[in-house]
């Protein structure tokens, strides 16, 4: 287990610096001038160099690369060109609104995801299943964003539940932020929710039809004992793997659910970024990301290892 831990943090380690390069080169060779951008088209060219000179651009690609990287590792990103604030200010604040929704969503997801692919592969082949399948083919098929405007058209515009949008902060209470987070959690978690039941169902349904599983049945376990105690653990291998890109998706690709929902979530930060030319901030936070996702994946490697011993001592 220790060599395994060992190949995977190289990995890990691997991945980021790769990341890190890839992603400072794509800045880089994007069209335009930060400092021309913040100062108009008819800026002095005198007050254009100074400017840049302040930022920082008039450096080596390779310095400024050096000092964009070392300063992440100590958690310093620089100071953004268009908030003049620093970086990582403005990436704690986002994240105090992405990070919940993520795992708020993904929560949703697995409530909704593991009792209907339970059922759906225990009546195989019955109205249940066909029904799930149906609904299930739905949810994938529906964009998120139509799914939300849904939701804000029922219970906000018609039933005055909650509000259309906009976050009011943690500081109104735990149940306040979770009520303004749960339109958007809801519209994010349906089409995952929907892959991870057809993905579970077909897992458990390979698995019930292995060998240990008529064994269990000859000694008397029942089906739902069977599909429990031994089926379930062994099908988990592809729903963590699944388990792990929604998660990364619903931290990273949640730019058009937080822009429907005015949610100032890291997603509408890069949008924002992207438009105001503020490279800095869209770098790190694409970095941060990046790095968020590759976390993830280490994390899903582990649970392999802990679900299913054979794989540890394969690797």
């Amino acid at each position: 287990m220790t060599r395994f831990l060992a190949m995977r943090l190289l990995s890990l380690t691997l991945s980021l610096v790769a990341a890190s390069v890839v992603i400072f080169a794509v800045i880089e060779v994007i069209p335009g001038d930060p400092a021309a951008y913040m100062l108009g088209l008819n800026a002095d060219p005198d007050a254009v160099a100074a400017l840049r000179d302040e930022l920082g651009l008039n450096g080596s690609v390779l310095s400024r690369y050096l000092h964009w990287i070392g300063g992440a590792l100590q958690g310093d990103f620089g100071q953004s060109y268009t908030y003049r604030v620093p970086v990582s200010e403005l990436i704690l604040q986002r994240t105090q609104v992405s990070g919940p929704l993520a795992i708020y969503a993904l929560l949703l997801s697995v409530l909704i995801a593991f009792p209907v692919g339970i059922i759906a592969a225990s009546r195989r082949g019955k109205p249940a299943d066909y029904g799930i399948m149906a609904a299930t083919q739905l949810g994938i098929a529906v964009p998120n964003f139509w799914f939300a405007m849904l939701l804000v058209l029922v219970f906000a515009v018609k039933l005055h539940w909650v509000s259309a949008g906009g976050f009011p902060g943690w500081d109104g209470g735990l149940f306040t932020g979770l009520k303004a987070l749960t339109l958007p959690a809801i519209a994010l978690a349906l089409p995952q929710a929907s892959i991870l039941a057809r993905v579970l169902r077909s897992s458990l349904l390979d698995t019930l039809h292995q060998d240990y599983i008529r064994t269990a049945r000859a000694k008397g376990l029942s089906r739902r004992q069977t599909l429990m105690r031994h089926a379930l653990r062994n099908g988990l291998i592809p729903v963590l793997t699944i388990l792990g890109l929604q998660f990364s998706f619903l931290l990273a690709g949640a730019i058009i659910i937080e822009n429907v929902f005015f949610l100032p979530g890291l997603g509408r930060l890069i949008f924002q970024a992207i438009t105001q030319r503020d490279l800095i901030v869209v770098e790190s936070v694409v970095m941060l990301l990046v790095f968020a996702v590759i976390l993830v994946n280490f994390t899903v490697d582990i649970a392999y290892a802990i679900a299913d011993p054979r794989l540890r001592r394969h690797r």
